[in-house]
C-alpha cells in the first residue's frame, strides 16, 4: 500500500468511479473493503491519516457492550457479538479473548451481574470466546493483586475481544487495496460537484502534501467522516439539520504495576452511570472512558482536568496502589459521532447504533455505531448505496473475507509469542529487513518495544507520511508513553526522511510538529 501509487492511479483515470468515499477511519475504510471485494471500483479519500481521528482512540474492546444490555438493547448487543465472532476468525492475529472480571460487593450484585452475563452468553451461542462464571472472593484476589478486598467480596468473570484498532484499520485498508480499492492519506474534499438536476456527480479534492486540486467524477459518494459528517453534508446542503450530538471520552494509560494480569477488570457503575474498564494492553494499562458532550469537533481534541481527575478517583476507589497525575505517561481523548435520537441532554443515552441516510442529492451519510459492528456497517451502507444508485455489484463477501496478515490460531500464537503478534504473516518480512540491517533491530527506546525495522516498514508499505503516522497509529509509541515518544522522535523523523527522499528542513518542522501534537497527550 503506497501513497504513490494510489496518486498515479487516481491521475490516470478516465472513467467516473462507482463512489467517492470521503473518510479513512473504520466506517470509510470498512465500507471500500466491502465495496471492493463485490467488484466496485471506490475511492476513499481522508484528510489527514487513516484513523487519525475516532477510529484509534478506542477502549481497544471488540464487544458486544455489557452496558447496552443492562438498558435493554439486544438488537446492538446481538448483531456485536455475532461481529465480534466473525473479527477474531477473519483476524485472528489482532483480536484476541480476554477475560473481564466485574468485581462485586455482595451476594445481590453477584446473583444480577451473573444472570445478566448468562444472556449476554446466551446471545452470543456458538462463538468462540470463553462462558462467564462466578468466583469468591478469594479468587478476585488472586485475579487481581491490587483490588481493594472491600470492593471485591466475590465477583463475575466474563469474556470479550481486545484489539489494536488501528492496526486492525491499517490490516483492513490493505486489505481493501488488495481487493482493487485507491486509498489515499492526506487529501482532503473541499466540495461536491453536481449535475443539472442537482444531483451529485463528482468531488473536488486537495491533495495536502502538494497542494494539487483535484476533480473526480463519481456514480456516488459516501460521506463516512465520522465528527465530521456534519460538515460533509453541508457541502451538500447548508440548511440540512444537524445529526450528530457529539462528545468526547477520554483514557488515561498507567505503568503495568498499577495493573498486574492477564485480565481486564470493569467498574459497573461508575458516579456519572458509566461503566469504566481497566485493561492490559502493550504492556501498560488503560483506564477509560468518559463521556463529555462537546460543542466543536477537532482532529486533536484535548482532556479536560475534571476527566483526568474523574478517572483517577475512580482507580483508586478500587486499587490498593494508587495512580497519581505524575503516573500517567499518556492520555489520549476521542470523539464520538453520536446520532440524534432523543431530547435527552446525557450522550451517554444516545444511540450507539449506526444510522444511514441519503440526501436528495444524492450524498449517502453513513454514521453512529461503533469499531465492533463496522463490517455489519459496511455491508448496510452498500446495499443501500446499490438500490439507491442501480450499480450492479455480488453480493456481499466480508464475512469470510481473511484480512491481511492473517494466520491461523497455531501460527498466531506463535507470532504473538514474538511480541509483535499484530503483523501477522508480515513479521517474517519485518524480521528479514532487521536480519539485513541488524542496527534497525533493537528497542529505539528503553520504555518502548518499537524498532526502526518497523518505521521503515510503516513508510515503505503501510503509507505513513508523518511522524505522527508512524508515532500514534503504525506503532502505538505516543498513545503508551508520550516523554518517551518525544526522546526518540527525532530518530524516528531522520528514518522517515531517508525512506521518503525528504530534506533537514522536513525533519525539522516533523520534530516541532510533533512536540506541538504531543501536548494533547500530557497533563
Amino acid at each position: 500500500m503506497q501513497r504513490n501509487t494510489s496518486i498515479e492511479r487516481l491521475q490516470q483515470r478516465e472513467k467516473p468511479w462507482d463512489m467517492v468515499i470521503i473518510g479513512g477511519g473504520a466506517t470509510g475504510v470498512g465500507v471500500a473493503m466491502d465495496a471492493a471485494s463485490r467488484g466496485l471500483d471506490c475511492l476513499l479519500l481522508e484528510q489527514a491519516d487513516f484513523g487519525k481521528g475516532t477510529s484509534s482512540r478506542s477502549t481497544k474492546l471488540v464487544h458486544g457492550g455489557v452496558r447496552y444490555l443492562q438498558q435493554g438493547n439486544i438488537t446492538l448487543v446481538r448483531d456485536a457479538l455475532r461481529e465480534r465472532t466473525l473479527l477474531r476468525n477473519n483476524a485472528p492475529h489482532l483480536v484476541h479473548d480476554m477475560p473481564f472480571l466485574i468485581p462485586c460487593r455482595n451476594l445481590w450484585q453477584r446473583f444480577f451481574f451473573g444472570v445478566g452475563l448468562k444472556v449476554y452468553d446466551w446471545l452470543a451461542t456458538g462463538n468462540r470466546f470463553g462462558r462467564s462464571h462466578g468466583v469468591s472472593a478469594k479468587k478476585a484476589l488472586e485475579l487481581v493483586e491490587t483490588i481493594r478486598p472491600e470492593t471485591a467480596r466475590g465477583g463475575v468473570v466474563y469474556h470479550d475481544g481486545q484489539f489494536d484498532d488501528t492496526r486492525l484499520l491499517i490490516s483492513m485498508a490493505r486489505t481493501a487495496t488488495e481487493q482493487g480499492a485507491c486509498l489515499l492519506n492526506y487529501v482532503a474534499v473541499t466540495g461536491l460537484q453536481k449535475d443539472s438536476s442537482g444531483k451529485i456527480e463528482g468531488v473536488i479534492a486537495q491533495d495536502r502534501e502538494t497542494g494539487a486540486e483535484l476533480t473526480i467524477a463519481t456514480r456516488a459518494v459516501v460521506n463516512a467522516a465520522g465528527p465530521f459528517c456534519d460538515a460533509v453534508r453541508e457541502m451538500d446542503d447548508p440548511a440540512l439539520p444537524k445529526m450528530l450530538a457529539a462528545s468526547q471520552g477520554v483514557h488515561i494509560v498507567l505503568p503495568r504495576r498499577f495493573f498486574p494480569g492477564d485480565i481486564s477488570m470493569i467498574v459497573p457503575k461508575t458516579s456519572d452511570g458509566r461503566v469504566l474498564f481497566i485493561i492490559p494492553w502493550h504492556d501498560h494499562a488503560v483506564v477509560g472512558t468518559t463521556d463529555t458532550p462537546i460543542s466543536e469537533v477537532s482532529l486533536e481534541p484535548s482532556p479536560q482536568p475534571a476527566e483526568i481527575d474523574f478517572l483517577l478517583k475512580t482507580v483508586a476507589d478500587y486499587l490498593t496502589v494508587v495512580p497519581t497525575r505524575a503516573d500517567v505517561l499518556s492520555v489520549f481523548t476521542g470523539i464520538r459521532p453520536l446520532v440524534k435520537g432523543d431530547k435527552s441532554s446525557r450522550t451517554a443515552s444516545l444511540s450507539r447504533d449506526h444510522t444511514i441516510r441519503i440526501s436528495d442529492a444524492g450524498l449517502i451519510t453513513i454514521t453512529g455505531g461503533k469499531w465492533t459492528t463496522v463490517r455489519k456497517m459496511a455491508e448496510d451502507c452498500v446495499n443501500r448505496l446499490l438500490a439507491h444508485t442501480g450499480i450492479q455489484a455480488k453480493p456481499c463477501q466480508t464475512k469470510t473475507l481473511q484480512l491481511h496478515g492473517y494466520v491461523d490460531d497455531v501460527k498466531g500464537n506463535q507470532v504473538a509469542s514474538a511480541g509483535r503478534g499484530y503483523y501477522g504473516a508480515d513479521l517474517p518480512l519485518i524480521e528479514q529487513l532487521e536480519a539485513e540491517h541488524p542496527e534497525w533491530a533493537t528497542p529505539m527506546h528503553p520504555q518502548l518495544s518499537i524498532n526502526a525495522s518497523e518505521v521503515v516498514w510503516a513508510v515503505r508499505n503501510e503509507m505513513a507520511r508523518t511522524l505522527d503516522d508512524v508515532l500514534a497509529r503504525r506503532t502505538r509509541c505516543l498513545f503508551l508513553n508520550s516523554a518517551a515518544s518525544l526522546e526518540i522522535a527525532p530518530e524516528v523523523a531522520r528514518l522517515m526522511a531517508d525512506e521518503l527522499g525528504r530534506d533537514s528542513e522536513w525533519v525539522a518542522e516533523q520534530i516541532s510538529q510533533f512536540q506541538d501534537l504531543a501536548k494533547h497527550y500530557q497533563i
